[in-house]
């Protein structure tokens, strides 16, 4: 369904208006304390709202239903670490930034060490992140270009001057001031597509009956307890992985302490962070449960065979080999059975016959089968036609629900939602990036005694070119990973060194500058070796602790028994 006046109204009053508004309400930001920090008034709702914001791109609200359509729920394992990691944060590092007084994380590393392991912090924040907002802009324009006939390019372009436009005019406050209302934005974008989703399910199917539907074909397994180190999501890599990458993120990351550390007090950066560690785990999980009635309402209603429409079409036009018609034809009579055992299993659950409701299911699982295997023939057949960047079927999913099933007006709504995710996202990275550029390297290195003035002029430059950096990363980007676990692996190849950087500030206090270093190199490079060889026997969860525990041992071992602190510089 083509968009019209409407949804145009609504998108582009929502976007623009909150982004005017941003820039309106921190016009007067001149000194760099407030245009860094903020101006210290924020209440612990807005900071809570400000780092869930922060993390949750348009990558979270686009690509997870997919991912729980693909997968089911297991992915909620990410998180289960998350609250713990949340409440050592709140213990740990947070007194001690908030004691500092510190506008990034790694001034504390150069006054706990010394110049080189402030930069190699620094370095490590800036590189990922980088990368990180190149993602960020490029993962839901392939996606609302591709569906919706827009120039993937302009898509990106556009996006990304409005990041940098509000974040230039105002600084930290105009990110946190400006995400509130996009998250709310979101918030009632989702529960409407999720309210309609439910209204939109087969007439006759209750919703036991679309749960019984979701469970029967594993969409509801949220928890796996096995100990296998292979598998990406289960209790224990969630657990554990999750825990680390949690503190790293949400306590190294400059994107998420620049959110926390404007509160007015310790108690309201605490009751911020805590508000997350309550909330993260119930959103996700909420997110991934749409993607599993999204597979539900779909077992019952028309089906694509690849939901990138586009790229299929095209590649269908341009079928030399002429593969793709027949297979297209060949998944629409094998979606047909499926949607009739399925129907003959729910029927036989009525019953209460345990017999024929085995048999039923046992039948209504090989079609399910038969049509997955249509699916994966038809995504080879794809890829060996090469028909420009489709990025993964399962990120097309939700957004192909919006487009054909919600009415004018809420299409408009959903698609501002992308947007208002992408674009706070996008302006709390540009935010942390430049403040670090600034703090970490500029001021230190290059112009030591300037004003505040010189300083808040060199951020608004950096948040310039953080943000063309990363429109030209995302017009070059190629992702073939399902988005939302693409973002996450990044992450946590960078984490756990980092992590184990500030571990060892906290908690080692023999341990010095050039150890660390060290130390951290040495992490890194192992954290590298390990992917690339084992990426696939090993969950990408796991390379955090190990990163992390890698670090603090060889700086341990590097610092050998020598009970001094090298000099600082």
């Amino acid at each position: 369904m083509p968009l019209n006046w409407l949804d145009y109204l609504v998108l582009f009053g929502t976007i623009l208006g909150i982004a005017a508004y941003g820039v309106w309400r921190t016009r007067d930001r001149r000194d760099l304390n407030t245009y860094l920090k903020g101006a210290g008034d924020t209440n612990w709702l807005v900071i809570g709202l400000s780092v869930m914001a922060t993390q949750a791109s348009a990558i979270t609200f686009l690509s997870t239903p997919g991912q729980g359509y693909e997968s089911g729920l297991g992915f909620v394992q990410n998180y289960f670490g998350a609250p713990f990691g949340l409440i050592v944060i709140s213990m740990v590092f947070l007194p001690i930034y908030r004691r500092l007084k510190v506008y990034t994380a790694y001034e504390y590393l150069g006054q706990r060490f010394d110049t080189k392991t402030r930069l190699l912090g620094a370095a490590l924040f800036l590189l990922p992140r980088g990368l990180g907002a190149g993602i960020t802009i490029y993962a839901p324009a392939i996606v609302l270009s591709t569906v919706m006939g827009w120039r993937l390019d302009l898509t990106i372009i556009c996006s990304g001057i409005v990041a940098i436009a509000y974040t230039v005019a105002g600084g930290s406050d105009a990110v946190s001031h400006t995400q509130k209302y996009q998250l709310g934005v979101i918030f009632a974008g989702m529960a409407a597509a999720f309210i309609i989703l439910l209204s939109k399910l087969h007439s006759d199917l209750s919703l036991t009956d679309a749960m019984t539907v979701a469970g029967g074909f594993h969409k509801l397994q949220a928890v796996d307890y096995s100990v296998d180190f292979s598998k990406r999501y289960t209790f224990w890599s969630g657990l554990i992985g999750g825990m680390f990458l949690a503190l790293s993120y949400f306590g190294t990351d400059q994107s998420q302490v620049q959110r926390y550390i404007s509160g007015p007090s310790l108690r309201e950066s605490r009751l911020g962070l805590m508000f997350n560690a309550v909330c993260k785990i119930p959103m996700q999980f909420f997110i991934l449960l749409l993607g599993s009635l999204l597979f539900v309402f779909y077992v019952f209603q028309p089906s694509p065979i690849f939901f990138n429409e586009t790229a299929w079409k095209l590649a269908v036009q341009h079928d030399a080999s002429g593969q793709l018609h027949p297979l297209e034809q060949k998944f629409t009579v094998a979606h047909e059975q499926q949607r009739q055992a399925v129907r003959h299993w729910i029927d036989a659950t009525h019953s209460g016959n345990a017999q024929q409701i085995a048999i039923a299911h046992k039948e209504a699982m090989a079609a399910g089968d038969r049509t997955d295997q249509i699916r994966k023939d038809a995504k080879k057949a794809l890829e060996a036609a090469q028909v420009g960047k489709t990025g993964s079927d399962a990120d097309y999913v939700f957004i192909t629900f919006v487009l054909q099933q919600l009415p004018h007006g809420l299409i408009g709504l959903l698609i501002a939602v992308f947007f208002a995710a992408t674009l706070s996202s996008k302006a709390a990275e540009l935010n942390s990036l430049a403040s670090t550029t600034v703090v970490d390297l500029y001021r230190h290195l290059v112009k030591l005694d300037a004003g505040d003035a010189h300083y808040v002029a060199a951020s608004r430059w950096f948040t310039i070119f953080w943000g063309c950096a990363a429109i030209a990363f995302a017009l070059f980007a190629t992702i073939a990973e399902n988005l939302i676990q693409a973002t996450n692996i990044l992450g946590s190849i960078f984490y756990g060194p980092v992590l184990g950087i500030f571990m060892v500030a906290f908690f080692l206090k023999r341990v010095g500058g050039t150890a660390i270093f060290w130390a951290a190199i040495l992490a890194q490079l192992l954290i590298f070796v390990l992917y690339w060889l084992y990426q696939d026997k090993l969950g990408y969860l796991w390379f955090n602790p190990i990163g992390c525990i890698a670090c603090v041992l060889f700086a341990t071992a590097l610092q050998g028994k020598t009970d001094y602190y090298p000099d600082r510089a």
